[in-house]
């Protein structure tokens, strides 16, 4: 199955690309389901050949907040706390995330869909919606370690020695099922046959929102499929304020090509109206979706890590960790080592990266950034290092 997740600057038109894109490859025999915007959307209507389904952000939020209500009863009951009423539940900010990612892992596992094209927000927030499994589990790792067996068997001593009860067995079991369900959700994401088409509008910012959105892809792994430029205007036109116009923004179509090198950019015409139908979504003319091992960034069947390590021990004494991050500028990249972890920012997003275990025992001797990528110089160090 191929996942399509599409984002874009805010007003790029990402939600007409979502669906045109589906109805493209529906036409051309692909069983497709796609998750429109969890807002608002436009194409609620019939899109022949593709199956929409638009999630309940609130609905999905409340039972959940209940199945976690009973589970962590004794827990609830040790605070002296009243349960809270399906009534009374109201959503959260983030239900929208999380019912997104419920739905892309539901759709994976029913093995039903050729292919499922989902409607993402603006870039940043998409991508802090699909780093979010991967975080998760790094805090429920850290506040529920695994060592927590040897708590586990402890419990009834405690409570004795406390002379009130600890949490049930039910904390652990919830701890334990939302690891499964983010790793489930975690799997889409980096499937290899989950890839990022971007959407932007040619105009005067669009280039520096094009190397901003390729940063912050590149530091969380995900692999751009192409770029669409949308709702472009012919490019003669007897009208001198629409000429003026189109002019620009084949000058800024020109800036795009140079920014993105070898990643395929596709220009969709504007059609002089809102497209409504599904023969309106036909006719921007999307291209075929590539294949996955078309794509860069494959090893074997498996997504290759954002990151690769030379061992140049023999010839100057060092590893060398690299990071490929399109677009990044050195005023806004920082690095810094945290026990076996290396935390990355560039151009506002952050990633916590687990170092190798060869790198965990060195020492970090110097960074540099070039051509678009990270290289960090790591050095053994001599009192973990083996002799």
């Amino acid at each position: 199955m191929r996942t399509l997740l599409v984002t874009g600057p805010g007003g790029s038109g990402r939600t007409t690309i979502a669906a045109a894109t589906a109805v493209a490859e529906a036409r051309r025999g692909r069983r497709v389901l796609l998750l429109p915007a969890q807002r608002g959307g436009a194409f609620s209507g019939d899109l022949p050949g593709v199956r929409v389904i638009r999630t309940d952000p609130a609905a999905s939020f409340r039972a959940d907040a209940l199945d976690v209500q009973g589970r962590l009863g004794s827990v609830l009951d040790l605070l002296g706390a009243a349960p809270l009423d399906p009534e009374e539940l109201t959503e959260l900010p983030g239900a929208d995330t999380l019912a997104l990612l419920r739905a892309l892992r539901d759709a994976a596992s029913e093995d039903t869909w050729d292919l499922v094209v989902a409607d993402l927000p603006p870039v940043h927030e998409a991508l802090a919606a699909l780093a979010l499994p991967e975080q998760l589990r790094r805090y429920l790792g850290r506040l529920v370690p695994a060592e927590r067996q040897a708590a586990r068997a402890l419990r009834p001593v405690l409570a004795q020695l406390a002379g009130v009860p600890m949490p049930g067995e039910r904390l652990y079991e919830a701890a334990g099922r939302a690891d499964v369900e983010l790793a489930a959700a975690q799997a889409v994401i980096e499937d290899p046959g989950t890839t990022v088409r971007l959407v932007v509008e040619p105009g005067a910012h669009a280039a520096d929102a094009i190397r901003h959105a390729r940063t912050g892809l590149a530091l969380y792994g995900h692999r751009l499929e192409a770029v669409i430029a949308n709702r472009l205007l012919p490019a003669a036109s007897p009208d001198p304020w629409l000429a003026e116009l189109s002019a620009q923004q084949h000058k800024e179509l020109r800036a795009l090509r140079a920014e993105l090198a070898q990643t395929p950019l596709h220009a969709v015409p504007h059609l002089g109206r809102e497209p409504l139908s599904a023969d309106d979504l036909a006719a921007l003319d999307l291209p075929e979706l590539a294949l996955p091992e078309e794509l860069p960034g494959l090893a074997g069947d498996r997504r290759a890590k954002p990151w690769t390590v030379e061992d140049r021990l023999a010839s100057d004494g060092h590893f060398l960790w690299r990071l490929p991050l399109p677009g990044a500028t050195r005023e806004r990249l920082d690095l810094v080592r945290r026990g076996d972890e290396l935390v990355v920012d560039a151009e506002g997003f952050r990633r916590i990266l687990p170092l190798p275990s060869a790198l965990r025992r060195c020492t970090v001797a110097g960074a540099s950034l070039r051509e678009g990528a990270l290289s960090v110089r790591f050095e053994p160090d001599p009192s973990l290092w083996p002799r």
